[in-house]
């Protein structure tokens, strides 16, 4: 599948790596990104990255010069409203706007800028809110303002039709297929549409032509009226601005970290004028009036608008260093940027299609157009996609997304909060993604695959730094992980198909299976203690992780949170009836009576300067799949004497005159990759990633079991006989 970098660049090499440009994309990577050596970022869609250079800019900018507030009078208050002045200038012509046409109003970011539109457009009974279903939910939220008002709201599907455009002597025409939202449906006097200039889950481009064809009134949109066009150009403007000139839409909105990846917390809202005199904003604030009175209703507003719609002081220090960000892209040119990222993601998604398992079923389901092979650059730089296994059941998001860390590629999963897109291209119904959220999926959780259908997707996207290097990184990454290779000639596959098909004839002779060591959690997450004997109670061993960590903000503490917990010793004493707890920086331990109300307790703990609370932890929480095994593993019990990964098959087992029964294997994550050498955690891929090689089943990196203590009852009132452990005894498993 591989194709060599000489290969690659005979058949891109005139659009890859900037040929023409100062400084080429490898130079740029050694000298400007430095930071990522070692790992691809893929995630361009949802922040790209910051050059070492422009932040040196930057900050030498900051440090030599003095910017004062712009609403102030002094010189370096005029000499900040000149560079503002200067930047805004700068925005417009990035989207080739005409200053007399149009005027640039700076926001937190194209969300609030969409936000501004919706609370200040002219709503009414007579208005139609329009929006294309592969918008995200920013877009779609504009809808709450204009259902509040009484308008009507339709999303629809746009397709465009190349063979009727020839057939009409038209660049292009489109079939638009409305979706009336069930919240209004009376046709009545349109007013507002909004569409997209590239595709967020996709990457497909949307011709702008459509702007034009609409503002001049070609596009049979069944209501009639004026209407105002709304571009969010979010994400399409990192490689392909908006022509305002040709494309001539009533209001675009950016987020400038989405181009050349800082400032975040900054974003524009480009107007043209004859509609920026349609908004009407009811709230004002410092540096948007000419007068008030504050003991009557007497208010005059500023004629200037980008002094209306921006309230208090703007983000002046960021706006300063726009210009730092936009001579990369002036270096490099929006132009070359396209076609380096298209080139990259059309030789991934065509390699992607290449992939398949050894039954032939395709490895990558990849959404929008999928059909075929892209011929020439006709995609944007995102490519969303699912996987299949070779039996045709899904891979789930999350599962390539652990595994993707694991090879220090840095991807997106879920919907990418663009629901319409998500439900489209998945095939989800109505009725599907209600039973999803009352079977408790949400936004970002872990539930990748319901009713065998996926609920989301991955996505990688390319950036103006992305490299031949990120995309073979990436590819090999799928050969090597999710596909299936001739039985034969891949003993990985044997080892994943026999996590449960052990020769139990080669197991050694019971007698020689005993129990190697205890290890007692106390506390989540913190350091464990080893015991040669300990009691069991109904949860299992007596006081392991019966206690949590709990921030001051009350949110409970792990070591994915703060993997300092794991330097932190415990102890109990059971003839003191006292736990230790000790901190590397604190000189005294923490008692704590175990004879005391455990729902009364509360006692605090120093870890590297931050304090935390020691709370009692519920029996519910001791049956959750807890990281275990030989101390990286955090493990309770340790067997020795057993033929490796034979615990696969145990059903049962009793120690002494304790009795378990398995609940299956433990899913390991990225946790165990943290370990604890004299008070420092040190961070790897080991030895997840090894176990991930061969050990992962349906979505889950196994590797030890889970065991449910079998409560024996002793006469008519019930009473748990009492058990303990001992290091040495027997272990006796059972595999029916």
């Amino acid at each position: 599948m591989e194709m060599s970098k000489e290969e690659f660049l005979g058949q891109f090499g005139g659009d890859y790596g900037y040929p023409g440009a100062p400084k080429g994309v490898d130079e740029m990577r050694a000298t400007e990104f430095k930071r990522l050596e070692g790992m691809a970022y893929l995630d361009h869609a949802g922040a790209t990255l910051y050059s070492e250079v422009q932040m040196a800019d930057v900050l030498n900018d900051l440090t030599s010069n003095v910017y004062g507030n712009p609403h102030s009078q002094s010189d370096s208050s005029m000499a900040t409203s000149d560079l503002v002045t200067a930047a805004r200038h700068q925005v417009l012509k990035y989207f080739n706007a005409s200053p007399r046409e149009y005027k640039c109003i700076f926001t937190s970011g194209a969300t609030a800028a969409l936000k501004l539109v919706g609370e200040c457009f002219p709503w009414s009974r007579e208005s139609c809110y329009m929006y294309t279903m592969e918008n995200h939910n920013s877009v779609l939220g504009i809808r709450e303002y204009a259902l509040s008002k009484g308008a009507t709201v339709l999303a629809v599907d746009v397709e465009e039709v190349a063979d009727l455009a020839k057939n009409h002597g038209s660049d292009s025409l489109y079939k638009i297929s409305r979706r009336s939202n069930q919240r209004r449906g009376k046709d009545v006097l349109s007013h507002n549409c909004q569409n997209g200039s590239l595709s967020d889950i996709l990457g497909q481009k949307f011709s702008l032509s459509l702007v034009k064809l609409i503002k001049e009134g070609k596009i049979p949109l069944q209501q009639q009226g004026k209407w105002m066009v709304l571009i969010d150009a979010a994400k399409g403007c990192a490689t392909e601005p908006p022509n305002l000139t040709v494309y001539p839409a009533d209001f675009v909105v950016c987020s400038f970290y989405k181009i050349f990846g800082y400032p975040t917390g900054l974003g524009a809202l480009i107007v043209k004028n004859e509609a920026a005199n349609l908004l009407n904003k009811t709230y004002f604030s410092g540096g948007t009036i000419a007068a008030s009175i504050a003991d009557i209703d007497f208010v005059q507003k500023r004629k200037n608008i980008e002094q209306v719609l921006e309230d208090g002081t703007i983000s002046f220090l960021n706006i300063a260093s726009l210009r730092h960000g936009f001579k990369i892209i002036e270096m490099l040119t929006t132009s070359a940027i396209e076609r380096h990222t298209a080139s990259l993601a059309t030789y991934v998604r065509n390699k992607m299609l290449d992939l398949k398992h050894s039954n032939e079923i395709n490895v990558c389901t990849i959404y929008g157009q999928q059909s075929s092979k892209v011929e020439g650059l006709k995609m944007g730089p995102t490519i969303t996609f699912n996987l299949k296994r070779e039996d045709g059941s899904w891979f789930g998001y999350r599962e390539v997304e652990k595994l993707a860390s694991l090879f220090g590629i840095h991807l997106r999963t879920g919907c990418f909060c663009n629901p319409g897109a998500c439900a489209k291209y998945l095939g989800l119904s109505h009725s599907d993604l209600v039973s999803n959220f009352e079977a408790g999926h949400v936004c970002w959780d872990d539930n990748d695959i319901i009713n065998g259908k996926p609920t989301g997707a991955v996505r990688i996207s390319f950036g103006y730094m992305s490299t031949y290097e990120d995309a073979e990184k990436f590819l090999k990454f799928l050969q090597s992980s999710f596909v299936s290779l001739p039985v034969q000639f891949n003993g990985y596959m044997l080892n994943l198909n026999s996590l449960n098909l052990i020769d139990n004839s080669s197991q050694k002779a019971v007698s020689d299976i005993h129990l190697k060591s205890i290890i007692i959690y106390p506390v989540k997450s913190c350091q464990g203690f080893g015991a040669k004997s300990w009691p069991l109670t109904t949860g299992g061993l007596m006081y392991d992780r019966e206690w949590l960590l709990q921030g001051s903000g009350g949110e409970i503490l792990t070591q994915k949170k703060v993997p300092e917990l794991g330097s932190i010793r415990t102890l109990i004493d059971l003839e003191l009836g006292k736990l230790f707890i000790e901190s590397p920086t604190r000189r005294d331990k923490l008692q704590v009576s175990l004879l005391e109300s455990l729902a009364d307790l509360r006692e605090e703990i120093d870890v590297f300067g931050q304090r935390y609370e020691v709370q009692s932890y519920g029996k519910g929480d001791c049956k959750q799949k807890l990281p275990v095994d030989a101390m990286r593993f955090r493990p309770n019990l340790v067997i020795s004497g057993s033929s490796p990964y034979s615990e696969d098959n145990w059903k049962k087992l009793c120690i002494g005159e304790a009795c378990f029964t398995s609940m299956g294997g433990c899913n390991r994550c990225q946790m165990i990759n943290l370990h604890q050498d004299s008070g420092q955690v040190l961070k790897s891929k080991e030895p997840l990633a090894t176990l991930a090689s061969y050990r992962r089943k349906k979505g889950k990196i196994l590797f030890g079991i889970l065991l449910n203590y079998e409560d024996i009852m002793e006469g008519e009132n019930e009473i748990v006989a009492e058990r303990w452990l001992q290091v040495g005894q027997q272990v006796h498993p059972s595999i029916e």
